[in-house]
């Protein structure tokens, strides 16, 4: 059933990873399984054997061709270095090519206590895997880069984090699980044999474009930094479109940065409702380090740790390769605000530029702020305001004054668009969703699924997150914020 695994990882040295088969469990059980990716990644699907699925999916048994191992690495947890982190309770299986061409890693998450543990359970329970198959692959229908759910089984143990809780595995497919972490690792140890070996593993699976022949005639330390520069064009990329969902990531430690520009890591995230920038949802960041605004900045940060590694690569003279690294870090800046830009002149109905549309979004978002208003419904229900006031749009605001005043210069700016109202409203609508995976909701399947052993519920929201943008009859309540009772304000981790 599975495809053919190339073992791409499991061939660098043995410093990069530690071998570790997944620990069996006592009641493997398929839950969610996502035929559609399986597809994709070349699975046999008429061979497709539930129990057996199980038994792979929970790690009690080893894909033929897969060599599990943890990986190795390092990261920065709320500023905070710890020089030996690594997969603690996760295994990677392998890597297949899928029908695209495209290397993709299968990743285990879940499977048991490895070496890098550091005395925890390497279990997973049951929410929190639900919650990141949700999430994930409400992302990939977002069009966000991101980490992919390919299955979910329960194990028949109970895990133990706040209270009780069933346990589970996730299978996670990502087109590599290499991090800002990783590099952070060896670098620490003074490896930088292994650092180039990371940087030529990230540009064949992730950049090729710079292999190529212009850029390879060029003096080394230029590919490092263009290596870098790529990344960093990437990780800007994908935090405004964060921005422009107003999703939390919740946990930005550099161990979670990808160097493929993939969200990884769905713990403490979730999607704001009523709109505030200064919003933070995880129970572990007291500080407010990851709130929402915070994110853009955050990502700057982890590229500068990104880039430390690479200085000895970059240049051998230390100071010139730390000014060389600096301007790319500083570009990261008006990369990004470019980037954010055209997120946001996308979700206002603007197919061109003008000076003053930065002035323009950011002024909804005030307006947004000053009404509580929800982020997801009032730039769906903007697309019916385009000629008059909508009464939808309005009824979202607690106080619309100021929103009543930005109307007209939004419907001015749109007027030199040479579009008409109903072209401007459907190219909103292609990229305002309308259905996000909601905190309540999320909690909703969760508790069916755990206290009742009731998956209905999660399969229903999982459809419904299939079609983001498009309205589905009957499914109203899908985009509804949350009742004042059910108001989900903090989110924890599964670790």
């Amino acid at each position: 059933m599975f495809p053919e695994f190339s073992l791409r990882y499991a061939r660098l040295p043995e410093r990069f990873y530690l071998h570790f088969d997944p620990l069996p469990v006592p009641e493997p059980r398929l839950v969610a399984f996502n035929q559609a990716l399986a597809e994709q990644l070349g699975f046999d699907l008429e061979a497709f054997d539930e129990q057996r699925a199980a038994q792979w999916f929970a790690g009690n048994v080893v894909p033929p061709g897969a060599e599990p191992v943890a990986q190795a690495y390092a990261g920065h947890q709320f500023g905070h270095f710890n020089p030996r982190l690594g997969d603690g309770r996760a295994v990677l299986l392998g890597e297949v090519v899928d029908r695209e061409g495209r290397l993709r890693d299968i990743q285990l998450k879940g499977a048991g206590m490895t070496p890098f543990s550091r005395g925890a359970d390497g279990r997973a329970p049951l929410g929190p895997v639900l919650r990141e198959y949700l999430v994930s692959e409400a992302m990939h229908r977002l069009g966000v880069p991101s980490t992919r759910a390919l299955a979910a089984v329960t194990t028949g143990e109970r895990v133990f984090r706040r209270v009780p809780e069933p346990g589970a595995v996730l299978t996670r497919v990502a087109s590599s699980h290499l991090r800002v972490g990783t590099f952070q690792y060896f670098a620490a140890r003074d490896d930088i044999e292994a650092v180039r070996t990371l940087v030529d593993m990230a540009i064949e699976r992730h950049y090729p474009h710079l292999r190529e022949a212009a850029l390879a005639e060029r003096e080394e330390g230029e590919r490092y930094l263009a290596f870098l520069e790529a990344v960093a064009e990437r990780q800007a990329a994908l935090v405004a479109q964060w921005m422009g969902l107003g999703f939390i990531h919740g946990v930005m430690n550099t161990d979670n940065c990808t160097i493929s520009g993939e969200t990884i890591d769905y713990g403490p995230c979730a999607f704001m409702e009523a709109y505030s920038p200064t919003m933070v949802f995880s129970s572990i960041d007291e500080q407010g380090r990851y709130a929402y605004r915070n994110q853009p900045w955050i990502a700057q940060w982890n590229l500068a740790r990104l880039a430390e590694t690479l200085i000895p690569l970059i240049d051998d003279d230390q100071e010139a390769a730390i000014a060389r690294a600096t301007r790319v870090i500083e570009a990261y800046e008006p990369c990004y605000e470019a980037e954010w830009l055209a997120v946001f002149r996308e979700k206002l109905g603007l197919a061109r530029g003008e000076e003053g549309d930065r002035a323009l979004a950011e002024a909804f978002l005030e307006a947004l702020a000053a009404g509580r208003a929800d982020f997801t419904l009032a730039f769906r229900r903007l697309a019916e305001a385009v000629e008059a006031d909508a009464p939808a749009l309005l009824a979202l605001f607690e106080n619309d004054a100021a929103l009543r005043a930005w109307l007209p210069r939004w419907r001015e700016r749109l007027a030199r668009e040479a579009a008409s109202p109903e072209a401007v409203a459907v190219r909103m609508n292609a990229v305002n969703p309308l259905y996000i995976p909601r905190n309540h909701q999320v909690e909703r399947v969760i508790a069916a699924a755990a206290e009742h052993d009731d998956f209905g519920p999660f399969e229903a929201l999982r459809e419904v997150l299939a079609e983001p943008f498009t309205e589905q009859s009957g499914c109203e309540a899908y985009a509804e914020p949350a009742p004042a009772t059910e108001r989900v304000l903090r989110t924890f981790c599964g670790t």
